[in-house]
C-alpha cells in the first residue's frame, strides 16, 4: 500500500507542475503508469520471485466489472484455469486466454479485473489458463500446458470455428506460439488469434536500451530478466519463443494491438511487417499514445475503451457463429 500511496502522490505532483507525460493521457493513465512501474520494480528489488508474487497478489483492486462476470474454477490432470462467463449476454464464442506477467507473474486480482474486460468486450466464454511460471517451469513448459487446455477445448465439445485464441504480453507471445505448434502438430485451427502487446523477438539486442522506456511501465532490465528465466539464450530465435523468425503461412487470422508509446512497440511492428510479406493475414492496431496493456483501464481511459470495442468487432468479423451476415467491422486506422 505505502509503494501505490507514493506513486499516486508522485504521477500527481508531476502532472500538476508539468503537464501529462503523453498528450493522450488523462489522469489516470498517468497514475496508472507510475503505479504499475512502482509495484513492479519493487517485486524485482525483492530478488525473490515467490516473495513478488505474493507482494504483487496482495494489490487487490475494486471494480465492477466482477460482478458482470460469472467464474468456474476448473482443476483437471492436465489443465487448470477459470471459466469466466458475462452475466446478462448469450457468449457467442470461446476464447482460450493467456495471462502475461511475464512468465512468471500472475497477479489474480489485476488478472481478474482485466480478463473479464475481454469477456465482456469479446461477449465470449473465456478460459483463463493458469500454466506454469518461470523460473521454476522454462521453455517449452508454457506452450505445453496451452496445448493441453486447447485439446481439452476441443475434447469437450468446443468447435475451432468458435474459438478465439487470445493473450496479453507474455501471453500473446504465447497465443502466436501456439498457432505455429497447431499449424505444425496438424491440429484445427482456431478462428482468430489476438494478441495483446506480445513480445515478438526475446533475440533483440538490449544493451543499446529500449525505446519508450520513460512512457512506459515495462522496463529494459524487466525484459533481461524475465527472457533469462524463460529460455536459454541459445533458444531465443526458436520461432516457438520467437515468432518474428518464423514461417507464418498456413495461419488464421492473427489481430493485434500495442502502444505506440510501449518499449515492444518497434518489434511488434517488425514482426506485423514481417507477416504481411508472407502473405499472412494480419492486422496491427496501435493507440500512438499508449503503454503497455493500455486495455486494462476499461472505460476509465478512452483509447482503451476504444481498444476493447475493437476486440469485440473483430471478433463478430471473424467467428462465424458471432457474425451477423448483414454487418462489417469499424473502420479504424491500422498499420
Amino acid at each position: 500500500m505505502a509503494v501505490m500511496s507514493r506513486a499516486i502522490v508522485e504521477a500527481s505532483a508531476r502532472r500538476l507542475l508539468k503537464g501529462p507525460r503523453r498528450p493522450g493521457w488523462n489522469w489516470t493513465v498517468e497514475i496508472g503508469t507510475q503505479v504499475l512501474k512502482q509495484q513492479i520494480q519493487a517485486a524485482f528489488r525483492m530478488h525473490d520471485v515467490k516473495r513478488a508474487r505474493r507482494f504483487l497478489d496482495s494489490v487487490i483492486l475494486e471494480s465492477p466489472t466482477a460482478a458482470q462476470v460469472n467464474n468456474v474454477d476448473v482443476l483437471e490432470d492436465a489443465v487448470s484455469g477459470r471459466w469466466i462467463i458475462p452475466r446478462h449476454s448469450v457468449p457467442q464464442a470461446t476464447v482460450l486466454y493467456l495471462h502475461g506477467g511475464g512468465y512468471s507473474f500472475y497477479p489474480k486480482s489485476f488478472y481478474a479485473q482485466f480478463i473479464a474486460l475481454i469477456a465482456l468486450s469479446a461477449n465470449s466464454r473465456t478460459f483463463a489458463l493458469d500454466y506454469r511460471l518461470t523460473p521454476e517451469h522454462r521453455f517449452p513448459t508454457q506452450l505445453q500446458d496451452a496445448l493441453a487446455a486447447y485439446r481439452w477445448l476441443l475434447n469437450t465439445g468446443t468447435s475451432p470455428t468458435e474459438l478465439v485464441i487470445a493473450g496479453d504480453s507474455a501471453g500473446g507471445n504465447m497465443t502466436l506460439g501456439l498457432l505455429l505448434s497447431l499449424r505444425n502438430l496438424q491440429l484445427p485451427l482456431p478462428a482468430l488469434a489476438i494478441a495483446l502487446s506480445p513480445p515478438t523477438d526475446f533475440a533483440v539486442d538490449l544493451t543499446h536500451g529500449v525505446p519508450n522506456a520513460e512512457f512506459d511501465w515495462v522496463n529494459q532490465q524487466m525484459l533481461v530478466e524475465w527472457s533469462g528465466w524463460f529460455c536459454d539464450e541459445s533458444q531465443r530465435r526458436d520461432p516457438l519463443i520467437s515468432p518474428i523468425y518464423a514461417d507464418l503461412r498456413g495461419l488464421p487470422p492473427i489481430y493485434m494491438q500495442d502502444g505506440g508509446s510501449e518499449i515492444l512497440h518497434d518489434s511488434i511492428q517488425a514482426f506485423a511487417d514481417c507477416a504481411k510479406l508472407q502473405g499472412a493475414d494480419v492486422i496491427l492496431e496501435s493507440w500512438a499514445d499508449m503503454n503497455h496493456d493500455f486495455q486494462f483501464y476499461g472505460n476509465l481511459a478512452p483509447q482503451s475503451a476504444d481498444a476493447l470495442r475493437r476486440i469485440g468487432e473483430v471478433i463478430e468479423s471473424r467467428v462465424p457463429r458471432a457474425a451477423d451476415a448483414n454487418s462489417k467491422p469499424a473502420e479504424h486506422s491500422s498499420t
